[in-house]
């Protein structure tokens, strides 16, 4: 194939109506035909990426190889398709606007009037295009972010009618994702919202070829056809999304609604070979046939927003979905282990799981659950900070430096296990400052993480400004931590485990950016599978 196609992917009605997995499961169901896909999310917001922004404002920030900090739907996009994506795959209206004024400050446009139209729908377009530049692709998945309407979301959209007109017709495909309300006292779907939705889209100038209409009720042929009708498309192409049991079920429903033979045809694609989603449908089946529960604590600062820890969430699921586990979670503000509350729950759980974060409240929640974990050998994946209050704990209590800490939360303290890396110090930005990225990991032969990983050295993902002090290396070595896991140089610990445990170990780095459905992360299934063994052992005792 010699032109990359392109497919647009909108949404209306309400916000989260789930653009972003069916982004990703389109992604899923062209390569299960060996075609080739990159994909991208545009968004409308004036930050330049969500990096400085509140979990609870937009969720978790996911990480690219090459150091991004983007939006969270990234993350969906990978773990379905197995692509890695880099920083052209988020694009902001921040990166744009700076874009466009850092070239009016430098006199590029020779002292002309900077417009919205062409300058920066012109910059949209550029970085649309860049996504599949320098890469082998047969067609880039845009996601448009917001809703239809959105004052701020206008540019983009121009953006991409202006594409629509440049490029051959058969080279771009709309996709529209809608919500089919329901109302409760009649026992109607309601069409009318979805036909406004589509009213304003045309009204901007795109004429949607696939209208995807997400529900929680099953949809009637009569209701298909009013849509296929006002929406002027064919009724082939108007697929009913129903909500799943689980997100992974979200490429089988498409395909088997015939999106995917649909883009074919429309978009003239050559696929290289039958499809091909047997292994999807097998990991299906088995999350919908395992039986036996795993019950994991997930012990953090934002757990109220469940999507702050979204990959952390999903690469437990992908490693109880390998060991044919239903997984339960438990989710433990830290917030509420510091005032004496959540510590019954951690009694119950099978495994204990502390991801990354940010700043003091409830970091020492976190140190409690690590010691919790030690104590009584529950398994412990500690993330990033996870790993970092473990390592506290593990000086306060085990060291006896009773006010151990890092100096990200006391710089006064007499001992900083954890301390600012040194090429951090004279860094004043926020934004994108961090260690950000893929780094190379050299892993200790006969360690917990060298029989998880079954290699010697691996690539992980980073994001963070504090390090394990070196200062304090021999002394925990001393008393039963291994440092299983360093940077080539033997500088920076990479990956902490403690000696004469069923499985407390904690990585620097963010192994959940790297897990898949089909591929749980060594270090999420070494954990589970030891969490499974706790728990059977836990129920021989009380049937004995």
């Amino acid at each position: 194939m010699s032109d990359v196609k392109y497919i647009f992917c909108t949404g209306g009605v309400v916000s989260s109506v789930g653009k972003g997995l069916t982004v990703a499961a389109i992604g899923r169901i062209l390569k299960a035909r060996g075609i080739r896909v990159a994909l991208q999310k545009l968004d409308p917001y004036l930050n330049v990426d969500p990096g400085t922004m509140s979990p609870y404002q937009h969720g978790e920030v996911f990480v690219t190889a090459d150091g991004a900090e983007t939006d969270l739907d990234l993350g969906h996009y990978e773990r379905f398709t197995d692509v890695s994506l880099t920083r052209a795959s988020n694009v902001t209206a921040g990166q744009v606007y700076s874009a466009v004024i850092e070239k009016e400050r430098r006199g590029d446009y020779l002292g002309g009037t900077i417009q919205v139209i062409p300058h920066i729908t012109n910059e949209i377009i550029r970085r649309v295009k860049l996504v599949s530049r320098n890469e082998d692709v047969d067609v880039v998945i845009v996601e448009v972010g917001g809703t239809v309407g959105d004052i701020e979301g206008q540019p983009f959209l121009e953006a991409i009618r202006q594409m629509k007109h440049s490029l051959k017709r058969k080279e771009t495909l709309f996709v529209h994702v809608t919500f089919l309300p329901h109302i409760g006292a009649t026992g109607e779907l309601k069409t009318k919202p979805t036909q406004h939705s589509v009213r304003d889209l045309r009204s901007m100038g795109i004429q949607p070829q696939v209208l995807i209409a997400r529900t929680d009720y099953p949809v009637t042929p009569d209701i298909v056809a009013k849509i296929a009708q006002f929406g002027d498309v064919d009724e082939e192409a108007v697929i009913p999304l129903l909500t799943a049991e689980s997100i992974y079920e979200v490429p089988l429903m498409l395909e088997d609604a015939g999106l995917g033979e649909y883009i074919v045809k429309k978009l003239k694609l050559e696929p290289r070979h039958d499809v091909d989603l047997s292994e999807w449908r097998q990991l299906v089946d088995n999350i919908k046939s395992a039986q036996a529960r795993i019950k994991i604590a997930i012990v953090g600062k934002y757990t109220q927003l469940h999507d702050a820890y979204i990959s952390v969430k999903e690469s437990l699921h992908h490693a109880a979905i390998q060991l044919k586990r239903r997984l339960e979670l438990v989710w433990i503000q830290s917030d509420d282990l510091e005032k004496g509350r959540g510590l019954a729950q951690l009694e119950q759980v099978d495994g204990i799981v502390v991801p990354g974060g940010f700043g003091y409240r409830g970091v020492e929640g976190k140190i409690l659950a690590a010691r919790y974990a030690r104590e009584n050998r529950v398994p412990y994946l500690g993330l990033c900070l996870g790993m970092q209050v473990m390592c506290i704990e593990f000086a306060r209590n085990v060291l006896g430096l009773e006010d151990a800490n890092s100096s990200e939360f006391n710089e006064n303290t007499d001992h900083a296990v954890i301390d600012l890396m040194l090429e951090q110090r004279d860094v004043t930005d926020m934004g994108g400052t961090m260690r950000l990225g893929e780094y190379r990991c050299c892993l200790k032969e006969g360690s917990v993480a060298h029989q998880a990983y079954q290699k010697p050295e691996v690539w992980e993902r980073h994001r963070h400004r504090f390090e394990f002090n070196n200062a304090y290396r021999a002394q925990f070595e001393q008393h039963g931590m291994v440092f299983s896991g360093l940077s080539p140089d033997n500088f920076l610990v990479e990956i902490a485990e403690i000696s004469q445990h069923p499985f407390m170990l904690g990585s620097q780095f963010h192994p959940e950016f790297l897990s898949r459905p089909n591929k749980p992360h060594p270090l999420f299934l070494q954990f589970m599978r030891q969490a499974i063994e706790r728990a059977e052992g836990v129920a021989a005792s009380e049937v004995s």
